[in-house]
């Protein structure tokens, strides 16, 4: 019995290698179905509102009385000094408004 068993073994095994054989190539596997391209996508950009720094209400420069002309005819150096002096206040004044608008579109900015 012993010798019989290598040999149904062996049996075995030969009909089940033909068989693989003889069956042929495997049927071909259909393709996956292919997802559907994706639609378009929607970006959303979020852009900063620019700030308006510069006021309606700062208006132009105003005119200085220490032009160049005026203090030439201007009567005399007291005349002068005061054209200058004037001048001199109308300037603080602009500068204290732009100095303003500088530090709001500086704050603004952050």
């Amino acid at each position: 019995m012993s010798r019989r068993l290598p040999l149904g073994v062996a049996a075995l095994a030969a009909a089940g290698l033909a068989g693989c054989v003889t069956r042929g190539a495997p049927a071909p596997v259909p393709p996956a179905a292919a997802a559907p391209a994706p639609g378009p996508q929607v970006v959303r950009v979020y852009v900063p509102k620019p700030v308006k720094c510069v006021p309606d209400d700062l208006g132009p420069p105003p005119a200085y009385p220490d032009g160049d002309r005026a203090l030439r005819d201007a009567g005399g150096a007291a005349d002068r000094y005061q054209l200058m002096a004037a001048g001199r206040i109308l300037r603080e004044q602009r500068l204290a408004k732009l100095e303003e608008v500088v530090k709001r579109c500086r704050n603004a900015a952050r």
